[in-house]
């Protein structure tokens, strides 16, 4: 994969503000599934199919899915991160998670999660990693100084609780409730 330009990184940071959030502000419309077509991003962007193509290939996170559609047509979206604005069914089956997930967050988070365990806030679900170096790389995201927390996955999903995973290995859930939080890492 190679590096974003800083052109690019604009672009993915409109892409995801359309895709994810406000696609309106675009005049895109996303069907059900948060899909849109590559013609109309195109548009919208004023970029051409290769330019789109490069920053879906380098991006870090691989945050975008292409696909073509039943239609024949290519369409686009955002793999997780929506906001509940956004009334969006990814069409992901439950699976079952690994016996533990983590979640970095800012340390001046800590108190509230553990009275209120961790909740989606405007997005339609909680964001999940599967080792701590990436959940120290997102919760660095929003301030350096990082708390990593211990999920019990495998615990909360024997209790009913569904958890997704998305092809870019993020997992999903819709909340975790304090008592699956394990003490945070140092």
């Amino acid at each position: 994969m190679t590096a974003l330009t800083s052109q690019q990184v604009r672009v993915s940071r409109r892409i995801s503000m359309l895709l994810r959030h406000r696609p309106e502000r675009a005049g895109l419309t996303l069907d059900c599934n948060g899909w849109t077509p590559v013609a109309a991003l195109l548009a919208a962007l004023g970029i051409d199919r290769a330019d789109l193509d490069a920053v879906v290939a380098g991006n870090d996170k691989q945050r975008f899915a292409i696909e073509t559609g039943p239609d024949g047509v290519d369409r686009i979206r955002a793999r997780q991160g929506h906001s509940r604005r956004v009334p969006v069914d990814l069409d992901l089956p439950p699976v079952q998670p690994p016996n533990t997930l983590f979640h970095g967050t800012p340390a001046a988070n800590l108190a509230s999660i553990r009275r209120d365990g961790l909740r989606p806030g405007s997005r339609h679900h909680v964001h999940l990693s599967v080792d701590v170096p990436t959940a120290v790389v997102v919760g660095r995201r929003r301030s350096a100084d990082v708390a990593v927390l211990r999920v019990a996955a495998a615990e909360m999903a024997a209790a009913g609780h569904l958890f997704h995973r998305t092809d870019n290995g993020v997992w999903l859930t819709a909340a975790v409730p304090p008592g699956y939080l394990a003490a945070d890492l140092p």
